[in-house]
């Protein structure tokens, strides 16, 4: 089952190598990771998307928790919360295509943000079914390059990591 882990941390060097170290001493895959500062600048939170049975899950947040810079970790996936990816794509935009990519970019709510004579370049914010099914009416058109920001998320309404 897919876990989505939320981790708040003490923004030092290391940290980030201790944690994905962490992972593959155990052979536990990341198949996603984001990192970036929150409020404060000296503390980050990261959000890990990995696979597992529950105790291998449980495992890993207890380990998570004995690491010297970790201040709380959570399993988001035992409760409600929204999660959020973007992604850039460039496209082939050869001229029997573009008015095509320009209806399924206008479908989605996403964003052209670069134009060459060539090549179309989209951004587009979502949860993974929205971007799985963009990319699925883009592929036919001709992907030309793909890059993901990673999985993002936090717990619906009052309920806050910090």
């Amino acid at each position: 089952m897919q876990h989505t882990i939320s981790v708040l941390m003490v923004n030092r060097f290391g940290v980030l190598s201790r944690i994905s170290g962490l992972f593959s001493g155990r052979g536990f895959n990341i198949e996603s990771l984001n990192v970036a500062e929150t409020s404060d600048p000296n503390i980050s939170r990261m959000t890990i998307v990995t696979r597992g049975d529950d105790k291998k899950i449980e495992q890993i947040t207890k380990q998570l928790n004995k690491l010297v810079d970790i201040i709380k970790v959570v399993d988001l996936t035992e409760e409600k919360f929204v999660d959020r990816e973007m992604i850039l794509v460039k496209m082939n935009a050869e001229p029997r295509v573009r008015e095509e990519i320009l209806r399924i970019v206008e479908i989605f709510r996403a964003k052209v943000v670069d134009v060459s004579p060539a090549t179309y370049t989209i951004e587009i914010t979502g949860d993974e079914s929205k971007i799985k099914g963009f990319l699925d009416m883009l592929k036919p058109l001709g992907i030309k390059e793909l890059v993901r920001s990673g999985r993002i998320a936090m717990s619906r309404g009052a309920k806050s990591i910090n």
